[in-house]
C-alpha cells in the first residue's frame, strides 16, 4: 500500500515539474457557472459590448497585471477589466525547458477544450504552451495555466474570486461563438522607456520580436494574426494563396495592408525618438531576468531533485550575470509522499552512517589503547636499560683512609731474648 501511494506521489511530483498539475476528482463545479457581476455587465454595455462578444487577455509580468479586453460592436477591442496577478513564478523572460519554473511569454491560444471547470486550483484554463514558436525552438514543458488558489509553479495564479470572473469572460465568449481567444504574455509593457531599461538584457532580441505583435495591437486594437516561420513570430502577414507558414522553414514572401504598414512606420518613428531619449534619461534599474537556457537547465535540475523528495535550497538557484550561482542557505524538502519517503530513506542512511562511525571509532579507540600500552611498556624497558648502561659507564671513586702514625716495629722474639740475657750478664760481672 505504501509503495502504491509513494508511486502516486512521485507521479504527482513529476507532473508538478512540468507545470501546474491540474487533474481533479471534482464532479460538480458551481463556480464555473457564476455570472459576471452586474457592475461589469453594465460597464460592458456602456462601452458597446455584449456579454458574449469576443475576448482576449494580456499579461504583464513586471507590472503584475492580467487584462481582459472585449470586442465592441465596431470590431475593435477595449479593456473591460484588469486584475492584479496573485503569483507568477520565475523571472522576466521566456520559458525554456520543463521544470525551469518560468511563466511563459509569447502569444498563445485558448480553446474550449483547454477550460477546466473541475480544477484543483478552483478554476483554470491551459494557455497552450508550448505553441508553434516554442516547439520550433526546442522549448519544453506542459500544464501551464491561468488558475486560482494563488499558488504558482510556472503558471499565472489568481485569487479564486478573480479566476471566477476571468473564466466567465472566456466561457461567455465561447457561448457567443468565439472558437478561440488569444493570450498575449509580456515581460512588461513594451514602452520605449522599458525597452531602454532592458536593452542590454540577453532576452532583448526575443522581446523586440514580441514587441512587433504588441505594436500591432496597440495600433489596431484587434488581436494580431500570429504565425511562425524561420523559428520566429510574424504578425499580420499575408502569404500567397496556397503557401503556408513553416515554423522551422524559411518565411514565404508576404504582404501587409498598406494602411497597417503606414501606421506601423509612423508608430515606429515616434517610438525611436522616445527610445533615444529614454537611453539618455535616468530610469529604474531592471528587474531580475532569466539568463537563457543555461539558467533554465540549472533550475530544471533543482526542480527534478525537489520533485524526487531530495533536500534542496528552498528557493531555485539563480545564475548571475558574471556566471556565478546564487543559492539560498536554507534547505527544505517538498511535503509529498515522495518527500516523506526520501526523508525516511535519508534518516535510515544517517542512522547507519552514525552506527558505522561509532563502530569505527570504537575499533580505533581499542587500537589506540593497545598501542599506548605497548608504547608505555617499551618506554619502561628502554628506561631500565638506559639506567643499567649508565651505571656501567660511571668512574670508580677512591676509598678514603685515616692518616695514622706508624708505631715502632716490634723486634723479633729471639732478638729480644738475647738482649735480655746480655743485659743480665753485664749486671752480674760489672760490665
Amino acid at each position: 500500500m505504501f509503495t502504491k501511494l509513494a508511486r502516486t506521489g512521485l507521479l504527482i511530483a513529476a507532473l508538478g515539474v512540468a507545470g501546474c498539475n491540474d487533474s481533479s476528482m471534482k464532479n460538480f463545479a458551481p463556480e464555473a457557472s457564476k455570472p459576471l457581476p452586474d457592475k461589469i455587465l453594465a460597464d460592458m454595455k456602456a462601452k458597446g459590448m455584449i456579454r458574449t462578444s469576443s475576448v482576449m487577455a494580456r499579461i504583464f509580468k513586471e507590472e503584475g497585471k492580467l487584462e481582459i479586453w472585449k470586442a465592441k460592436t465596431t470590431g475593435r477591442y477595449e479593456m473591460v477589466a484588469s486584475y492584479d496577478i496573485c503569483k507568477w513564478s520565475g523571472k522576466l523572460g521566456p520559458k525554456y525547458t520543463e521544470g525551469d519554473r518560468q511563466a511563459p511569454e509569447g502569444f498563445y491560444t485558448v480553446r474550449p477544450s483547454q477550460m477546466n471547470p473541475r480544477s484543483n486550483y478552483h478554476l483554470s484554463f491551459n494557455i497552450g504552451y508550448p505553441n508553434a514558436y516554442d516547439r520550433a525552438n526546442g522549448r519544453t514543458g506542459a500544464n501551464l495555466m491561468v488558475h486560482g488558489a494563488c499558488s504558482s509553479s510556472g503558471c499565472y495564479s489568481m485569487t479564486d474570486p478573480q479566476i471566477e470572473q476571468i473564466y466567465a469572460f472566456g466561457r461567455d465568449a465561447f457561448q457567443g461563438g468565439q472558437t478561440e481567444f488569444q493570450i498575449q504574455a509580456f515581460p512588461f509593457r513594451m514602452t520605449a522607456a522599458n525597452m531602454a531599461r532592458y536593452r542590454n538584457d540577453p532576452n532583448y532580441e526575443f522581446w523586440k520580436m514580441l514587441k512587433v505583435g504588441y505594436d500591432n495591437f496597440e495600433i489596431t486594437k484587434v488581436p494580431p494574426k500570429v504565425d511562425v516561420c524561420d523559428k520566429r513570430y510574424v504578425f499580420n502577414q499575408v502569404a500567397p494563396e496556397g503557401t503556408t507558414f513553416d515554423p522551422t522553414g524559411a518565411c514565404p514572401a508576404t504582404t501587409q495592408p498598406d494602411s497597417l504598414k503606414s501606421a506601423l512606420n509612423a508608430y515606429q518613428s515616434s517610438y525611436d525618438a522616445a527610445f533615444t531619449g529614454a537611453v539618455k534619461a535616468s530610469v529604474p534599474a531592471p528587474k531580475p531576468t532569466i539568463a537563457g537556457i543555461k539558467e533554465a537547465a540549472i533550475v530544471s535540475e533543482w526542480s527534478k531533485r525537489r520533485a524526487r523528495g531530495e533536500r534542496v535550497p528552498i528557493e531555485p538557484p539563480s545564475l548571475n550575470s558574471d556566471g556565478t550561482l546564487t543559492e539560498t542557505a536554507r534547505m527544505g524538502r517538498i511535503d509529498s509522499p515522495a518527500g516523506r519517503k526520501m526523508a525516511a530513506l535519508d534518516a535510515e542512511k544517517e542512522a547507519k552512517r552514525k552506527a558505522e562511525e561509532q563502530r569505527v571509532a570504537a575499533i580505533e579507540a581499542a587500537k589506540a589503547a593497545k598501542a599506548q600500552a605497548l608504547a608505555e611498556k617499551q618506554a619502561a624497558k628502554a628506561q631500565a636499560l638506559a639506567e643499567k648502561e649508565a651505571a656501567k659507564q660511571a668512574p670508580q671513586q677512591p676509598v678514603a683512609t685515616a692518616s695514622v702514625e706508624a708505631a715502632p716495629a716490634e723486634p723479633p722474639a729471639d732478638e729480644s731474648r738475647m738482649s735480655k740475657i746480655k743485659n743480665k750478664l753485664l749486671g752480674m760481672f760489672g760490665g
